[in-house]
């Protein structure tokens, strides 16, 4: 039998919960996301930026639901936070 890497919600959840993010129990990849991008400073949009590098780079699927709130919610915030003016 053949297993494939799987990133889920739950992954996604757990991976932004080890990087500190406050992201509540149960919920959504959309929401997780929103909370993540929510007071976006240097050292947090470096730390999505890695995280999501290395989901698109691994060998591991990335489930349709997680890499939509990825594409939605992550990219245009951290797009829009590294072209905005900081002081």
């Amino acid at each position: 039998m053949m297993y494939a890497d799987l990133i889920d919600q739950e992954d996604l959840l757990g991976q932004l919960k080890s990087l500190g993010f406050q992201v509540p129990s149960g919920a959504t990849a959309e929401q997780a996301c929103e909370c993540a991008v929510r007071g976006l400073d240097d050292a947090r949009a470096y730390e999505l930026r890695k995280m999501v590098k290395d989901m698109y780079t691994s060998s591991a699927t990335i489930l349709p639901a997680v890499r939509q709130a990825i594409d939605r919610q992550l990219l245009p915030a951290l797009a829009e936070y590294q072209q905005s003016p900081r002081t």
